[in-house]
């Protein structure tokens, strides 16, 4: 994936008919909503069950390709965060191009619940180049719930990123890509090995330790956790101090 280029007119032309219109940017989730709890699903797009790997790749195009990716927590502490991510979309791809931070951007978006509460705990997108990387960002299900005891299962993003993904960047270059996870409550302690199963299809037997996969991710991919200020346990001290730990000062 990766192919394209990003364009303002198109995303504002895309939001622009779809209020003409009358549909909500997070249609699919609306859509989802409507339906039995029991019939949740992630967009088949999005699934990460069976998943063998994600792929940044150069091309024509972008022979310099920089893989990003961007997983938000979805549950109800966040509130509004990916809706209002979506509609800033245009800025942060500029941010990235425009003034040169970094070569040839491919975004991937990603979504985070609760693997012991939640109907859909883990959505993962393509990595992007064009305006493909909006509507893979709308079509993210906001499910807004969440185990309410201050974790959610942000390891589920740290093992698919450490062990389903392939980049250029990196097999070609030994460069790094970037992983923004953003949330505002602590990771779980593990990853059981039937969540694994059950989640991305993975033939686990044993449980995974989340501060191992941190570990391992961070070998080809610069982490970030991100807390908005809006959200639930933005200045928590120990949310906080969780992810001082996993993470050090990012």
């Amino acid at each position: 994936m990766g192919n394209g280029a990003w364009s303002d007119r198109t995303f504002a032309a895309s939001a622009g008919a779809r209020k003409r219109a009358g549909r909500a940017a997070f249609g699919y989730s609306d859509d989802v909503r409507r339906k039995p709890t029991s019939q949740w699903r992630a967009h088949p797009t999005l699934d990460p069950k069976d998943v063998t790997v994600r792929e940044s790749r150069d091309s024509a195009e972008h022979p310099n390709s920089t893989p990003i990716a961007v997983f938000f927590d979805v549950t109800g502490s966040m509130g509004t965060v990916p809706e209002q991510m979506q509609g800033e979309l245009s800025k942060l791809h500029g941010l990235l191009q425009r003034k040169g931070y970094v070569d040839d951007p491919q975004i991937m978006f990603g979504a985070i619940g609760d693997a012991d509460t939640d109907y859909v705990p883990l959505q993962v997108g393509q990595f992007e180049s064009d305006n493909r990387m909006d509507e893979q960002l709308r079509t993210i299900f906001l499910e807004g719930n969440g185990g309410g005891q201050m974790s959610e299962s942000y390891e589920l993003a740290a093992y698919f990123m450490a062990r389903h993904t392939a980049t250029d960047a990196w097999e070609k270059r030994g460069k790094k890509g970037y992983l923004f996870v953003i949330g505002d409550e602590m990771g779980k302690p593990r990853i059981r090995a039937r969540q694994l199963r059950d989640i991305l299809g993975v033939r686990a037997r044993e449980d995974v330790r989340s501060e191992d996969l941190w570990r391992e991710v961070e070998e080809r991919w610069e982490v970030f956790f991100i807390l908005p200020r809006q959200t639930a346990h933005y200045d928590d001290p120990q949310v906080n101090g969780y992810w001082r730990d996993m993470l050090g000062e990012r």
